[in-house]
């Protein structure tokens, strides 16, 4: 079988990815020979070497965008990595229904060690990294290709409060965070709550789920939470060059930029 069989095959089960390992075998071809066969699937963007090792399928349908959508592909990469992952921030939030930022690049969440950001023609990837894992909030999803993982809505939105000085900052995400209040549940509140471990992102996130008019059944429990231990005033965005002064909320944090959408 040559390659270029081996990858309509893979199509035919909805398959759009597939490792170097995996081709090796597939032919008595030897391993230089199978890349030289990779190499002018490439010049042709039939495949994309996304990742050392581990190549897209561009099938016709999207051979004008050059490139897939991520959930075609994420679960089968983080599994030849053998890591741990989800789609996080506007990755994620596009699942839920809060797309106002039309994001030109995905989002993922990883464990430790970070992986390089990818920037091949039109795939631009991010990866960013979680210290504590937990499966609570992350959920699965699926898709042509089988099944994906992403966070859930309190996840998200935290994550993207967590990361704001990354990725464009609060304002940016304002109004995906006004469409995420609408998915999230106390449950999904609940959950983050038992193993969260940034104390400082939990009190902006209920200060910012309060001031965007959040029902009481997703801000109470956040504030019980915090007044259960000692916590300290924080910044809403944060400055290494600025401390937080004197805060008259309950969250304790200090309002130190004009809450406005970017939109």
């Amino acid at each position: 079988m040559t390659i270029r069989e081996y990858i309509k095959e893979l199509q035919t089960k909805e398959q759009y990815s597939f490792s170097l390992e995996e081709v090796t075998g597939i032919s008595n071809n030897s391993e230089v020979a199978t890349k030289k066969e990779l190499d002018r699937l490439i010049e042709k963007k039939e495949i994309v070497n996304f990742r050392k090792g581990f190549y897209l399928i561009i099938p016709p349908r999207y051979s004008k965008q050059g490139k897939l959508p991520v959930q075609l592909y994420v679960n089968k990469l983080f599994k030849s990595l053998n890591r741990n992952y989800y789609l996080s921030l506007y990755s994620a939030a596009k699942f839920h229904g809060a797309s106002h930022q039309q994001s030109q690049q995905e989002y993922i969440m990883t464990e430790k060690p970070k992986l390089g950001d990818i920037k091949k023609n039109n795939l631009k990837t991010r990866f960013f990294t979680s210290s504590t894992w937990s499966n609570k909030n992350i959920h699965e999803r699926k898709s042509d290709a089988g099944y994906f993982k992403i966070s859930s809505p309190a996840l998200t939105a935290i994550d993207l409060i967590h990361h704001q000085s990354k990725i464009g900052g609060i304002n940016r995400m304002l109004a995906v965070l006004e469409e995420l209040i609408e998915v999230i549940t106390p449950d999904d509140i609940e959950k983050l709550l038992s193993w969260y471990p940034h104390k400082s992102s939990i009190q902006r996130l209920g200060f910012i789920l309060e001031k965007l008019a959040a029902e009481s059944d997703l801000t109470d429990p956040i504030l019980k939470y915090l007044k259960q231990g000692k916590y300290f005033p924080v910044l809403l965005s944060p400055k290494s060059d600025q401390k937080p002064g004197a805060v008259n909320n309950s969250w304790k944090v200090d309002i130190n930029i004009k809450l406005e959408s970017d939109l």
